[in-house]
């Protein structure tokens, strides 16, 4: 038996397929894992026992996480691509906020790519985002439209896609590596919701470098972990204004005399993001008096 050390790139059924850099092994997790209520992830780094005479090795170490994500279920995310449609779907800004404030809460690099720019363009939203200071990309995969850019910004990272379905996470993903490699869905002129086609979570090498994850059509993370008191941290755009209220517990929402409140007033704050927030801050607040 020899070790090597890979990454975990699907989980199904009990079997772990890990990526070594060289191939990709079918294995199984030691039983002490099990002893130990520890499950494998999609995304551990881990170290795999591997006899060439076998067509199976066996996990034998989980390396330290820097991240694990409950849904979708993966460790080690770097970073966070929420895709929105500008058209067909309209966009859904307080998904997108929601969102934003879901990775902002485990530290990931934060990206957004509006999508569908062959379709119609929100400059106005686009601008919020900008203003607030997210990386944005416009793009189109029916044109082939910001696909370099985006190429930039996946590269050595380990990134998730989100955003509601029909967006266009499968046709981008198609686009950056430049073959079919994902279900697209079709989105319904009637519901404008499209099918999720993704099944179950699982990494895929990118050919530049690093890893995206491609995962079951989700919309939203957990987000009823963000304690309401700490919820203002997830908006980057109210930094300077925490700590300026006339009362120290101040949540942004109604007080009188709150900073955050009278820049929104003054327009140095977009009325929609601060819109999503009380949103998420009640939304909160209600899941933790269940």
């Amino acid at each position: 038996m020899k070790e090597l050390s890979g990454v975990i790139v699907k989980g199904i059924g009990g079997f772990y397929y890990v990526d070594t850099g060289r191939d990709i092994i079918e294995c199984r997790a030691r039983g002490l894992f099990r002893k130990k209520g520890f499950t494998p992830l999609v995304g551990d780094r881990v170290v795999i026992s591997f006899d060439e005479d076998s067509v199976q090795g066996y996990v034998s170490e989980i390396l330290p996480r820097t991240c694990e994500l409950v849904r979708p279920a993966v460790a080690n995310v770097t970073q966070m691509v929420v895709v929105v449609a500008q058209s067909s779907p309209a966009p859904n800004l307080y998904v997108l906020d929601k969102l934003i404030a879901s990775a902002e809460f485990v530290k990931l690099k934060i990206a957004i790519c509006f999508n569908k720019s062959d379709l119609e363009e929100n400059a106005e939203i686009i601008k919020t985002y900008e203003d607030a200071g997210f990386e944005v990309i416009e793009t189109s995969a029916t044109l082939n439209a910001g696909i370099e850019k985006l190429k930039e910004v996946l590269k050595n990272e380990t990134t998730v896609f989100a955003g509601n379905s029909g967006v266009g996470k499968s046709s981008l993903l198609n686009a950056v590596m430049g073959r079919e490699m994902f279900e697209t869905g079709v989105v319904s002129e009637r519901l404008e919701r499209g099918k999720h086609t993704t099944r179950h979570s699982e990494l895929v090498s990118l050919p530049f470098g690093g890893y995206i994850v491609d995962t079951p059509g989700f919309s939203s993370f957990d987000v009823n972990k963000i304690p309401s008191s700490e919820l203002a941290l997830m908006f980057r755009e109210f930094e300077n204004s925490l700590g300026c209220c006339r009362f120290l517990d101040c949540s942004h929402t109604v007080e009188p005399d709150c900073d955050v409140i009278r820049r929104v007033e003054n327009g140095e704050i977009s009325k929609s993001r601060h819109e999503s927030y009380i949103q998420l801050y009640r939304e909160i607040k209600e899941a933790n008096q269940l």
